[in-house]
């Protein structure tokens, strides 16, 4: 048992003119409460000081002592500097197309900017902006017209950076097709989904009909099947399948013809926005970053993707990745100058003016609300050839 008596005697103090002797050793659990190393007046004249008196007698009690504030410093060390967590949902089965989050993950780029990311993916049965207002995820990987509608009806989003410039949203046709117009009449495989997003602007633009329009089942076996058809599809994705099936169809993208949304865009809820500022900021610049990396050594990032994708082959990611080259999808337009993942207000415009026009937003919506431009300064330029 450790005696009061193990520590150095204190002089003799005094208290209003009384000299007081020191006092003999007593067992320390007779001293409580003075967790100093005497009792009675000296105890009461040396409580201001008892972490001091502690950690200056050479006992067990010191090194206890010390050892339990180390470790308490350690957590508080520890807490203070834990890496911020953001969760990230996907709009699709892990693909190229999400090659630079992916890459971002892989190669420490994110932690590299003290971020915790977790990337859920995606299918065709994910409400992205459910999950986001439902709090399940911190990051939503959406679309233009989505983010506006969602706007629209009360749910407060906002986009924070579009990763691509273009949407990879294509019409593809046999060979003999060259043009948007040779398409008129022929039946087109087209998602029912289109009827809130491009089938309203194709119809418009080319003169479409709604009796053109065949169910689409996310396959290309019908297309194939009919060498009069056409379907939509992403330009990094479905003309692959096409051509292992024997046919190399032509790609007619949307984005090339005037469709204005950005895609794989980075929504979020403007209270995230709000109260998240900073930890978002480095998101976007990491993710930036990561699509630089991706388009230059993309193993990394597949390796994740191939890991949450089983089904995703080496031969469908190096063609998404050629794509996302070719057609500029991520480095093109205003990326090229201002940095990867920029929007503009010019840009947001139009997309809004199409929505409108295609009586698919109301006029009165603030499509200001649907963006802000804080985050997507001074990003990092694409990687020169």
């Amino acid at each position: 048992m450790h005696h009061l008596s193990d520590c150095p005697a204190p002089p003799a103090a005094r208290l209003a003119g009384i000299d007081l002797p020191a006092p003999a050793g007593i067992p320390l659990f007779l001293t409580a409460p003075y967790p100093a190393c005497h009792t009675g007046v000296h105890a009461m004249l040396l409580r201001l000081t008892p972490l001091h008196r502690m950690l200056t007698c050479p006992t067990p009690l010191r090194r206890l002592v010390s050892g339990l504030i180390s470790l308490l410093l350690v957590s508080v060390a520890s807490v203070a500097h834990a890496d911020d967590k953001l969760v990230l949902g996907t709009n699709w089965f892990a693909e190229a197309e999400h090659g630079g989050f992916y890459q971002a993950l892989a190669t420490g780029i994110y932690k590299k900017y003290k971020l915790d990311v977790t990337i859920k993916m995606g299918g065709p049965s994910v409400n992205g902006i459910q999950l986001l207002a439902g709090g399940a995820i911190d990051l939503w990987m959406g679309y233009d017209f989505q983010t506006l509608k969602a706007l629209e009806q009360g749910v407060p989003v906002v986009t924070i950076a579009g990763f691509f410039q273009k949407d990879p949203q294509a019409l593809l046709a046999h060979p003999d097709v060259k043009t948007w117009e040779d398409l008129k009449g022929h039946p087109l495989f087209i998602a029912s989904g289109s009827d809130t997003s491009f089938w309203p602007w194709l119809k418009a633009r080319y003169g479409y009909t709604d009796n053109q329009k065949k169910p689409y089942a996310f396959s290309v076996a019908p297309f194939l099947a009919d060498p009069s058809s056409a379907q939509q599809g992403y330009i990094t994705s479905e003309p692959f399948a096409m051509e292992q099936g024997g046919v190399k169809p032509t790609a007619l993208l949307m984005a090339d013809a005037g469709y204005p949304p950005y895609a794989t865009t980075m929504v979020t809820m403007q209270k995230t926005s709000a109260d998240r500022a900073d930890v978002l900021a480095r998101f976007v610049r990491a993710s930036a970053e990561g699509w630089v990396s991706y388009l230059k050594d993309p193993a990394p990032g597949n390796a994740l993707i191939k890991k949450d994708d089983p089904k995703m082959t080496d031969a469908q990611l190096a063609y998404g990745i050629a794509q996302l080259k070719k057609y500029g999808l991520v480095t093109g337009g205003d990326a090229a100058s201002k940095g990867i993942g920029v929007m503009t207000d010019a840009r947001w415009k139009q997309t809004y003016d199409v929505m409108v026009s295609s009586k698919l937003l109301a006029a009165n919506v603030d499509y200001h609300q649907a963006y802000t431009l804080q985050y997507v300064k001074a990003l990092p330029l694409p990687a020169t050839p």
